[in-house]
């Protein structure tokens, strides 16, 4: 498992990296690994506010469809239209290319809440 610690956790597995007053949001290699292989990625929230801890999307694997999460207050800004023709690198890249939604911050403090790498990992076992 890859835990990177240049970027922030949630408890429902989501991730966030922080470039300037905008971040990026995913979902962890934990997560990925537990839902297997994704088949689809629906964000319906694109130019919408939605609020820390709040549903932006869901993931659809195999098996199962997943919410996410928002980790942070913020608008969604853009959707990773790569994983429209394909979802796998969710699975192949989770932090890096299967990003799924760009966001501008609402309120940066909301970051505080949220797990570093090594409370992130500690949290699975």
């Amino acid at each position: 498992m890859n835990f990177p610690d240049t970027i922030r956790y949630t408890s429902e597995h989501e991730w966030i990296r922080v470039e300037g007053d905008e971040a990026f949001v995913g979902i962890t290699d934990y997560a990925q690994s537990e839902l297997g292989e994704i088949v689809f990625v629906d964000v319906p929230t694109i130019g919408e506010t939605v609020a820390q801890g709040e549903v932006f999307g869901s993931v659809e694997a195999v098996k199962t469809v997943s919410d996410l999460n928002m980790p942070a207050t913020g608008e969604v800004l853009e959707f990773n239209e790569e994983l429209e023709a394909h979802p796998e690198l969710v699975n192949e890249d989770p932090y890096g290319a299967g990003w799924m939604v760009r966001i501008r911050l609402s309120d940066p403090s909301e970051l505080d809440s949220l797990m570093d790498a090594a409370a992130y990992e500690a949290s699975l076992h």
